[in-house]
């Protein structure tokens, strides 16, 4: 215990030193929110949208006109947002294990050259000491933008998650609004990606959803994981930033060159329907629209909705088609008990229940340790969601 405590205040000072500032001297105090909400910021702007009716689900941050685009995968994407981010903002700082030299996955080549070692830099091989680091950076004023260099790895920094459960996420509540750390936003690959196993696999959104305080978003194409991770960047709270592996190069479509953001907490309607609502987000998206394109074939018209905010979710979006379709599939790689699925269709059962017209189906992964051999089993593949919008259908 000593030594954790010891490594988080040597992680705070050092990065208090890095960016020449003081603690008294800290980013200015924000609103303190109600009890009963979760401890998010609430920006002037939603709370005059709020004040007069309106909701932040229909006031959407879209790019004013795409303008030139280009030709990305994932990674590039990434990389793009990454690149407009250090440009923007003289405070951002990207570190991590191997990102000097681009990282496992490439997401920040060549920003080391432009930007120079002090503005990306890798760290030693502890998580603990990257999320310390990080939230020392952001309670003095910078724009930290922190790589755990797999999601699997990020549960020793939830250990000192005192950092980022007990301290990034209550940082502005337990300080009654004085201090924040709001600047902090954590990227990390997750999900299957055909040889994993145990420890390069797993989709861990489930456990920072359930911490107020933190945002945490998983985009599903080029597109949205540029314009997502820019909002994320710049959101005046922490956000976990989970990017599906498999995606990195397997996603490919036209991106804007351009700064522009995408709004967080609020879903994407990829496909509309009228039988009914299916739900995922990241990888899973692209499983499911395999799923409804085999399913229309039969006759069934399927709604995929993107939800890419998991907290906070856009529940009025679900909501409202499951109103229209009477039934709801939501599907995700993470185990079953427990995941964030439950979590979804508690939430519609006691908003919808006289629209139902069969009971809700979540299709997830199995409630066992991540599969190396046996990955293909495991997963919830387009059969396993085809099976379930057709017992749902014809219930």
């Amino acid at each position: 215990m000593k030594k954790r405590i010891s490594a988080s205040i040597g992680s705070s000072a050092t990065a208090h030193r890095l960016v020449g500032g003081s603690v008294s001297g800290a980013s200015p105090a924000r609103s303190l929110l109600q009890p009963s909400a979760r401890a998010f910021h609430v920006s002037p702007a939603h709370a005059a949208a709020t004040a007069h009716g309106g909701s932040s689900s229909t006031h959407q941050q879209q790019p004013q006109g795409e303008g030139e685009v280009a030709r990305m995968n994932f990674f590039t994407a990434v990389n793009n947002a990454l690149d407009i981010a250090l440009g923007a903002d003289p405070k951002a700082v990207i570190f991590g294990e191997d990102v000097a030299f681009g990282g496992v996955f490439r997401c920040t080549i060549n920003l080391r050259e432009k930007y120079g070692n002090s503005r990306v830099f890798n760290t030693p091989l502890s998580e603990q000491g990257i999320a310390g680091f990080a939230i020392g950076m952001a309670a003095v004023g910078a724009t930290p933008i922190a790589e755990m260099q797999f999601a699997d790895y990020i549960f020793p920094a939830f250990d000192q998650a005192r950092a980022l459960v007990n301290e990034a996420a209550k940082y502005r509540y337990r300080s009654g609004g004085q201090f924040d750390v709001a600047g902090l936003t954590v990227r990390t690959p997750c999900g299957a990606v055909g040889h994993g196993g145990h420890y390069h696999s797993q989709s861990p959104e489930a456990y920072f959803c359930h911490t107020p305080g933190l945002k945490v978003v998983m985009p599903s194409t080029p597109k949205e994981a540029k314009g997502l991770l820019l909002s994320s960047i710049r959101d005046p709270n922490p956000v976990i930033f989970l990017e599906p592996k498999i995606l990195y190069r397997s996603a490919v479509e036209d991106v804007p060159l351009g700064d522009y953001e995408l709004p967080l907490g609020k879903a994407r309607i990829v496909k509309e329907g009228s039988d009914v609502t299916v739900v995922g987000w990241g990888s899973q998206l692209h499983v499911l629209t395999d799923a409804c394109g085999l399913a229309e074939k039969e006759g069934i018209s399927c709604e995929l909705i993107d939800l890419r905010t998991l907290a906070p979710w856009d529940v009025d979006t679900v909501e409202a088609s499951v109103k229209k379709t009477g039934r709801l599939v939501v599907s995700h790689e993470a185990p079953k008990t427990g995941g964030f699925a439950g979590e979804i269709c508690s939430t519609i059962q006691e908003r919808c229940f006289l629209h139902l017209e069969s009971p809700i189906r979540r299709i997830c992964g199995y409630d066992t340790p991540f599969p190396l051999v046996f990955e293909k089993f495991y997963v919830p593949d387009k059969l396993k969601n085809l099976e379930a919008i057709r017992s749902t259908v014809h219930f």
